[in-house]
Order: C-alpha cells, then structure tokens, then sequence
C-alpha cells in the first residue's frame, strides 16, 4: 500500500457525544488501524447522503483526529462535507449519528441527504416520513 498523505486540517469535527460513541464501537472492534470513514455517496432523497464506517486508511485519504477520534475522508467527499460536525441525538424518535453540514442549502427530513449549491438536481420526495 503506498504512503497515506496526512492533513493538518481538520475536516468534520465531533461532538463528545459522537467522539464517546465511535469509541465505543472502536472498542468493540479491538483494531488499532481503524478510524472512522466519514463519505459521501449519490443518492437519497436530496441528492447526496452521507455515509459512515469504521475503516482501514485508502491511499489519498485525508486522515486526522478530530475529539481523539482518527477520521478517514476520501478526496471527493472532502469537498462536500469541509467544516462539518457529526454528532449523536438519542430521542424519542431513535438514536443515531447526524451532521451539521454548513455546505447543504436543502437537507431531507430525515437528515441523512442533503443538496449542495452546486447541485442543479431537483429535490425528489423524501420517503423517510418527515
């Protein structure tokens, strides 16, 4: 595997709350070599849906540690998640993982697809029940 090119610039930042939640599953994980892989993927109802996992460093990755946590960020989602911050809601409506994305001019209900300026895509119905 060829060298991975560390970033000084921190890209999506963590709430404690995210940060103590990723531990956890780290933990569970029991590897030194995984870090959280933070990317973006077409499709949802707004055009774009984030995408989380635990993960080994890709070549071209941008790595750095955001609240103790190691995050993974491939080179094209970088561009549309910079300036980000993940956090961990626990509410009568579920648990899960959300993002704060300064980027999105439109987001979907449900929090998990989002548009950018550039996007010239229509928003399609969101089927997640908001």
């Amino acid at each position: 595997m060829a060298e991975i090119s560390e970033t000084r610039t921190i890209l999506v930042n963590l709430t404690s709350i995210a940060a103590e939640k990723v531990r956890e599953l780290l933990t569970q994980e029991d590897s030194t070599e995984l870090g959280l892989r933070v990317f973006v993927a077409g499709g949802g109802c707004s055009g774009l849906q984030y995408g989380m996992t635990l993960d080994e460093a890709q070549d071209g990755d941008e790595i750095f540690e955001a609240a103790g946590v190691r995050i993974l960020v491939d080179e094209m989602s970088s561009q549309y998640i910079s300036g980000s911050e993940i956090d961990y809601v626990d509410s009568l409506m579920g648990a899960g993982f959300t993002v704060n994305n300064p980027n999105a001019v439109s987001t979907c209900g449900c929090g998990h697809s989002f548009r950018t300026a550039g996007d010239t895509g229509q928003a399609r119905s969101c089927g997640c029940g908001h």
